[in-house]
């Protein structure tokens, strides 16, 4: 018994910290191992079953969108070394927002990859810290519910600013209202003359800890509407969200390799009914608080 508690303090202690499960009552569903697949071109689906990431390969080194938890990063890395990729050719990771289940595994990605990490300039602060932003609306769950190892160095781009690897070049837009310094990120990805504008879309659910209220701040939710709205308005042919569900970018995966017409899985209304989505929540989110008396 002894043996057996000091082998597994030794392995314990060989692991290293950026990899220390984050424990939450979503995680181990939002964990679970999913296969890469095919997105469109030389993009693919490296996440886990509940939380999103993408790889681009650009032709000059890869783009990874995401790290999700600390503990999916063995399970992303895996996902991409299974398409013939070695990790270290990941020259940049890029964040949707700051929050442990998109942003805990971007430390261990960049330390096993040593890639560059970007993000807006409010996502880099939170980045470094290691924890949510002050003014977030979960921030009331406390520091250590919302803590997430942090990443050293992050590389600050402003709404609009492109980054350009290879034959890829990705557009970051400022998508606040889920959480302060969200980002999307837009690429145009082409096959063999079949092109098509793809998004990795930021969160855009108006979810909070307990006592926040939207209605308190018109800037707030003027500045989500003015997020919806961008959203909406993006070149989009295929959308992929942060959470993988709302878009049901599964089941059409599935209906498209059960030989369904691409159309089914490409639409250029996609970015239109994702920003839906988010405004039927943010408007419902509103009404609730309208009959609150807390």
């Amino acid at each position: 018994m002894l043996i057996a508690s000091a082998l597994l303090a030794t392995v314990l202690a060989a692991t290293p910290a950026d990899l220390t499960p984050i424990e939450c009552k979503a995680c181990p569903g939002w964990n679970k191992p999913r296969a890469p697949f095919l997105l469109h071109g030389r993009s693919w689906y490296v996440g886990t079953e509940g939380l999103s990431a993408v790889l681009v390969d650009t032709g000059d080194g890869l783009v990874l969108i995401d790290g999700a938890l600390p503990q999916s990063a063995p399970l992303i890395a895996a996902n991409v070394r299974s398409l013939g990729f070695a990790l270290e050719d990941v020259r940049w990771i890029l964040n949707s927002h700051p929050h442990y289940d998109h942003a805990g595994g971007i430390a261990a990605l960049q330390r096993m990859s040593g890639a560059r990490v970007a993000s807006t300039a409010r996502g880099a602060q939170a980045l470094k810290l290691g924890n949510a932003p002050h003014d977030d609306p979960q921030v009331g769950y406390g520091p250590q519910a919302n803590a997430f190892p942090p990443v050293a160095e992050v590389t600050v781009l402003a709404d609009g600013d492109t980054l350009a690897l290879g034959t890829v070049t990705l557009t970051m837009h400022a998508t606040p209202g889920h959480t302060p310094g969200g980002s999307t990120w837009t690429w145009r990805s082409c096959d063999a003359g079949d092109c098509r504008d793809l998004v990795y879309a930021d969160s855009i659910t108006a979810v909070s800890a307990p006592g926040f209220r939207f209605s308190d701040d018109a800037a707030r939710t003027a500045e989500f509407r003015a997020t919806l709205a961008r959203m909406g308005a993006l070149d989009c042919d295929l959308v992929v969200s942060a959470h993988p569900g709302p878009p049901r970018l599964f089941e059409k995966a599935a209906a498209r390799d059960a030989g369904a017409d691409e159309p089914a899985f490409f639409d250029s209304q996609s970015c239109r009914d994702y920003a839906a989505f988010g405004s039927q929540w943010l408007d419902q989110r509103l009404a609730e608080e309208a009959t609150r008396t807390d």
